[in-house]
Order: C-alpha cells, then structure tokens, then sequence
C-alpha cells in the first residue's frame, strides 16, 4: 500500500526498540522497525508515541473569567456563587474566545479528545451551548469535543432547566451531566437527569459528593440507577472527594459497587486541592479521591483538569501531563508501573471512559502525539511536552525542543 507519511524512530509503550509508523488514507498502515517508502518522514527522534491526551472533564464555558471575579475565601460556595453571577454576563462570542484559547492550548500540549460540561439553566441561557457547538465544528481537525449539557444549579429547584436540557440535546449536546450536591433533593435529581438521558440515549456524568464528609454519599444511589437502568459503562461521577474522607474498608466496599454498576470516575486535583480543607488551621486534608485504588479494584478511572483560571481552579494551563504528575504527587505514586497506570488515565482509560477509540495499531486511526519521554512512566515525571501531533494522519501542532546558545570558548592567544 502507497503510504502517505511515515513518523520513524519512535518508541511505543511496551515495545523495546523504536519502530517506524507507515500512515495512509488518515489510518495507522504499518508498524515496523524499519519501513522503507517514498512518503515523507517525519523524524520521531525516539520519542514517546502514543494516541493523545484525553479530557474527560472540563468546563469551557467557564474558563479565563478571574477577571470578573473577585475571590476572597477560595471555597466551593464562592466558587459556585462568583460564577453563577458571572454567566449571566457570557455572550456567545465571549465564550468562543476564552473556550478556543483553552482548546488551542490542549492541542499543543497533545489533547485529542475532551468532554466539556456547558451550563444550561435559565441564567445561562443557550449561549455557551451556541459557542461551543460552534468550536466543535471549527476544531474538528485537531480535536474530538464531547458537549454535556450541565445543570450546575440544581433541578427540583428549578424545574424549567429540565426543559432546557431536552433541549440542548436536540441542538446537538452529546451527553447530560447533574449536579445532585447543588440541588434540595438529590435523590430526585439523579432520577430526572437518567429520565432525560435515557429519552435522548446519551451518556450520563455527574459532579458528586463534593466535600469531605464521610457521610450521605450519594454514590449508591447513582449505581444502584445504573443498574436498574442498564447504563452500565455509560457513567461517570466526578470529584467524590468523600472518598477521600473515608476508610480503606468504606473505600474498598464503594469501589465493588461501583465496579460491579460499571460507573466510571473522574478525579480532578487541581480544583479539589485548591476547594479542599480549608477548614482546617493545620495538616488540611489532600482531598483528592483515590483513583488509584479505585482502579485497583476494578473501576474505571481519570484524570482530568475540571476548571481553568477561574474561582473553582484559578491555575492551569490544560496540560493533562502536569495533571497526571499533579496526581502522582498527591497520591504518593512513584513506581513506574504505577506512573504508567496514572498515564492511562489521561490517555487509554479516558477514552474508554468516552466510549471512545486509543491507541496506535494497524487499522486504527493515524491520531497521534509525540512525547519528548521515551516511556510513560517518564513522561509523567518529567511532565514531558508534546513535540508534535497528527489527527487522521494530518499534522496539527508541532512544538520543536528548546535549544541552548553558549557563548563560543574564548580565543586562546598566539603561542599557547
């Protein structure tokens, strides 16, 4: 078969030698260690292919506004309030513009797939869901963008958002998020979200159990919906930072039935560090769900980047490397099979928990990044950057190493 470009000398997790990847018709052709052909080369130069960074939870919508709020106790209260306050102000070309700055920036660190949550409720408006339905379209070259209709807000509270969620979905949403933690009655509010869902056949992400008391998780009842419904592997929870409040045996008993409903679960340390323990006058918690013993014992986990610049994660800078690294710290991982477990979670695991095709294999799609690490584990270390990346097999970023300029040595004089 003709090929149409051939990335040489790169290295593939589990493979000890580099190999050359032969592309044709926007799919992997041929993996060998050597492949002679008249297609252009790319040089690999040993790094770390893989196929690409994947976001499993991000919000757009609400990104690049601490301009517009002024934060004075960085708990999730303000953050929800600063930001409810704010939206009623986003125009549609307003979030265009801070949404396709982040997206620009995640394609250059090697993002190739991304869930963002967009708020749907009567402050909201259809706005951010115009905008970003827009951008999907625009950056369909680089990336492959999951819209979740969001009620942030509430339900029972606010019967009309679930009008409005119908209704963004028949506009082009992807998927349905909830929020029971905000809502009067979140047993009621799961019920309402897995309705809709269902009338739509769309997955289901919910934002849960979002403080560190041990107690009252909603959990249960989401896996217990789950299985009733048979939504097995169509369900994510994020943050749970219960989990991280609770016992090794509470702990292992909420894995087994969240394996065993197939609810998948997403972690976001930058935002729950920053949210988390500011109670406590000495040794505040970490507050971050273990995802590592979740995956353990059998539960599909991620990790993902939640909030960019604003009141819930006034950092970042969509480098799901750095959150992989941030994670590993925080959970005090540092063997290299566990590092390369933390790698799958922003990479293979996240697509699974998209439903979505990884991977660099014959046949396969030709997306791929190139990381300046020649394996996983130290890419994680060293939060490697992306040096380039193809979608379809078309290029879509290119980031080149640094490079150094010493002075020359000094002359040495006549005679010496």
């Amino acid at each position: 078969m003709p090929l149409d470009l051939v990335i040489a000398g790169v290295r593939l997790a589990g493979r000890p030698d580099p190999v050359d990847i032969g592309v044709a018709d926007g799919l992997v052709a041929a993996i060998e260690p050597r492949i002679e052909s008249e297609a252009p080369r790319a040089d690999g130069t040993g790094c770390l292919a893989f196929g690409g960074f994947v976001e499993t939870h991000v919000h757009l919508d609400k990104a690049c506004i601490l301009d517009r709020c002024r934060l004075r106790h960085g708990t999730l209260e303000e953050a929800i309030a600063l930001t409810a306050r704010a939206k009623a102000g986003f125009t549609v070309e307003d979030v265009r513009a801070r949404a396709a700055a982040v997206i620009e920036k995640a394609v250059t660190h090697g993002t190739m797939r991304m869930r963002s949550f967009v708020e749907v409720d009567p402050r909201a408006g259809f706005r951010s869901l115009q905008a970003l339905l827009a951008l999907r379209a625009d950056y369909g070259w680089a990336l492959d963008l999951d819209l979740c209709a969001f009620a942030q807000e509430g339900l029972t509270n606010e019967p009309e958002t679930a009008g409005m969620l119908d209704e963004a979905l028949r506009m082009g949403a992807t998927s349905l998020g909830g929020c029971p933690y905000t809502d009067p009655d979140p047993v009621a509010h799961v019920a309402a979200i897995f309705e809709i869902a269902e009338r739509h056949g769309v997955d289901v992400d919910f934002h849960a159990d979002f403080d560190l008391d041990p107690a009252h998780s909603i959990l249960p009842e989401i896996a217990a919906q789950t299985r009733a419904r048979g939504y097995a592997g169509r369900v994510s929870v994020g943050h749970v930072t219960k989990l991280a409040a609770m016992a090794p045996e509470a702990v292992a008993g909420m894995a087994e039935t969240l394996a065993e409903a197939g609810v998948a679960v997403t972690v976001l340390p930058a935002t729950d560090l920053f949210l988390g323990g500011r109670a406590a006058d000495r040794l505040a918690p970490r507050g971050v769900a273990p995802a590592y013993a979740l995956a353990r014992r059998g539960v599909l986990a991620s990790v993902a980047s939640n909030n960019i610049l604003n009141p819930f994660t006034p950092f970042g800078d969509a480098s799901l490397c750095r959150m992989a690294n941030l994670y590993a710290n925080v959970a005090h991982l540092a063997r290299e099979e566990d590092l390369a477990a933390v790698f799958r979670m922003v990479s293979g695991d996240a697509a699974r928990q998209l439903g979505a095709p990884h991977g660099i294999r014959p046949g396969g799609p030709a997306d791929i990044v190139l990381l300046d690490a020649p394996d996983p584990a130290a890419a994680v270390r060293t939060v490697a950057p992306a040096l380039a990346g193809w979608k379809a097999g078309r290029m879509t970023f290119r980031r080149g190493r640094p490079e150094l300029f010493p002075p020359a040595p000094p002359a040495r004089a006549a005679g010496a």
